[in-house]
């Protein structure tokens, strides 16, 4: 294969070991598994991973379209905020909709009515380590919290979705925080026919406890006579993929430094807001290289790794676990070239699904 990098390579095999725990678990726990389109929303495996899981959630009025038409089976639509000029399109492409606020219920209940209407509740608490993404965060938009408020409303909707997971692979963490989501809600949760529990969990992760989680699932389902759903984002496609890219220049200024073909602004742009180091493996050996980006800003940097060899312009570089937020976030940050979509197939062979030209980055703009 001669594809220039940079470029995302999803691996099928090793989405597969995901979907495989997605099916599992719904087995298991008798729960429902949407993807979360708001992490990965990359269609062009959408027919893949249709197999292992019950349909799509989403943030928006395009993700609702998209997980729609693209994936199909359970369509569920949620936002923080909808327009007036979009709630019938967001209404046709739904079969749920879950609404942020009791202001947004009471204004478009009405135009809803044909489909399954939900509510967002916040517990007020969550497993986040970073205030910016911390969803039960002081002052927070996200959802109500008020056990009397929402009972007034509870004719007009037959359920409710709670996101306070955000990178959780501690079972017992979420096990505490589920059950002060039971004491809480108890009143409304009764009442309910059906809850998700979001994101955010990462069950999928290597020695998660997937049959305890599959039973506390299921004792939640059976408590409150409700289906329960999940809606797996970073947990559906974890490891999946990588960002691969070529060394274009070397330098030392105090360090060794690497520039390679891709920036994390444009193309891992958590890495950014997070502070956070991109993976590579097996990041050993004695020739220690900061990866950086190829834009101009500054802070443009993958991270510090160790190489068995001291790189040289032309080397290929693979940055792991490069599904997460990054195709959907991706940016023309100093016109970078845009990474293609690539994907392996089981069977070991290459194709490409997707290439970015100047065409692309023009009419994006005005």
């Amino acid at each position: 294969m001669s594809l220039t990098t940079p470029y995302y390579l999803i691996d099928k095999s090793k989405l597969l070991a995901n979907m495989e725990k997605v099916a599992r678990l719904r087995e298991l726990s008798g729960a429902k598994a949407l993807l979360a389109l708001k992490c990965f929303a990359t269609w062009s495996v959408f027919d893949f991973m249709r197999d292992y899981m019950d349909g799509t959630t989403s943030s928006s009025l395009n993700e609702v379209r998209l997980g729609h038409e693209r994936f199909g089976k359970e369509t569920h639509a949620y936002s923080v905020a909808y327009a007036d000029y979009e709630i019938d399109e967001v209404v046709s492409h739904a079969d749920k909709i879950i609404f942020n606020s009791i202001g947004q219920l009471d204004r478009f209940a009405d135009k809803a009515a044909g489909i399954v209407r939900g509510l967002r509740l916040n517990p007020g608490i969550s497993s986040s380590s970073f205030d910016l993404a911390d969803p039960a965060r002081p002052f927070s938009r996200l959802g109500e919290w008020d056990v009397r408020q929402v009972e007034a409303v509870m004719d007009r909707i037959s359920g409710f979705m709670i996101h306070n997971n955000c990178e959780n692979g501690d079972f017992d963490l979420f096990d505490r925080m589920l059950g002060t989501i039971e004491e809480k809600f108890a009143p409304l949760l009764k009442k309910a026919d059906w809850v998700s529990l979001g994101g955010g969990i990462h069950f999928t992760g290597e020695n998660y406890p997937l049959e305890k989680f599959a039973e506390r699932l299921k004792r939640f389902s059976g408590a409150f006579g409700v289906q329960v759903y999940l809606e797996p984002g970073e947990a559906s496609i974890t490891k999946s993929t990588t960002l691969e890219v070529t060394v274009l220049d070397t330098l030392n200024n105090g360090k060794h430094l690497a520039i390679v073909d891709s920036s994390i602004e444009a193309h891992m742009l958590d890495l950014l807001i997070y502070r956070e180091s991109a993976k590579i493996s097996p990041n050993t050996g004695p020739h220690r290289t900061m990866v950086c980006g190829k834009s101009c800003l500054a802070g443009d940097i993958f991270g510090e790794f160790n190489f068995e060899t001291e790189l040289k312009v032309g080397d290929r570089l693979s940055i792991q676990d490069a599904a997460g937020y990054t195709m959907v976030k991706k940016n023309w940050f100093n016109g970078v070239k845009m990474p293609a979509i690539a994907i392996r197939e089981l069977d070991g062979s290459i194709r490409t699904v997707r290439e970015f030209t100047y065409a692309d980055y023009e009419e994006c703009l005005s």
